[in-house]
């Protein structure tokens, strides 16, 4: 049978169309019982009579994007408003990304209308290279340090161990840091030259 527990249909209820939830399947009657808002009770239907509703696939939008929407909606504007260049209000960040091509103002518009989801960002670790002397030798050597961020004070330290803090991180320290947060601190710029992708970072530790 081409449908299963779960799958969003559609199909004509007291002559008019309708949406349901597969609630239940019957491959030896050919039938499909429908979860519907309008019945107290499910319905019982020929899996002829019901058409699957392909769900449209979520639009991906960067966070400043989301927080744009998110803001707009709170202070009660619409949308030509909000994507309107006239608004001295937008961010700058916002601005060029709706300028730099048209496929973006769409996609704005089809993210305030049908939802969206929030791109996930590049995280990168800043590995600092500390000169520390050898006591054995009483040599300098050059150690990788991890920066630490606490996003909640937004104080820095440094560790030797990059991993252990990601498990506490109900104390506010990061050491996974997206491009904002790091080129946010004091010397951020300065910072930035030594960051290293996580995925990269971890897998040399393999």
């Amino acid at each position: 049978m081409r449908f299963k527990e779960g799958d969003k249909v559609e199909f004509i209820y007291k002559n008019k169309k309708s949406v349901g939830e597969i609630n239940g399947v019957y491959p030896g009657t050919q039938e499909v019982s429908i979860k519907q808002s309008d019945s107290p009770v499910d319905l019982l239907f020929s899996d002829k009579a019901v058409v699957k509703v392909e769900e449209q696939e979520r639009i991906v939008v960067p966070r400043f994007v989301a927080d744009w929407i998110s803001r707009r909606r709170q202070e009660g504007y619409n949308l030509i408003w909000s994507i309107s260049y006239e608004n001295n209000d937008m961010p700058i960040e916002m601005y060029e990304w709706l300028t730099s091509t048209a496929d973006n103002q769409e996609l704005f518009a089809r993210a305030w209308l049908d939802g969206y989801e929030v791109e996930k960002e590049p995280l990168y670790y800043v590995k600092l290279p500390i000169s520390k002397r050898n006591e054995a030798t009483d040599e300098l050597e050059v150690i990788n340090m991890c920066l630490l961020l606490n996003i909640q004070s937004h104080e820095t330290c440094i560790s030797g161990n990059y991993r252990w803090v990601e498990k506490l991180k109900r104390t506010g320290w990061r050491s996974k840091l997206t491009e904002a947060q790091i080129k946010d601190m004091p010397e951020g710029g300065a910072y930035w030259q030594f960051a290293v992708p996580v995925e990269e970072a971890e897998g040399e530790e393999e």
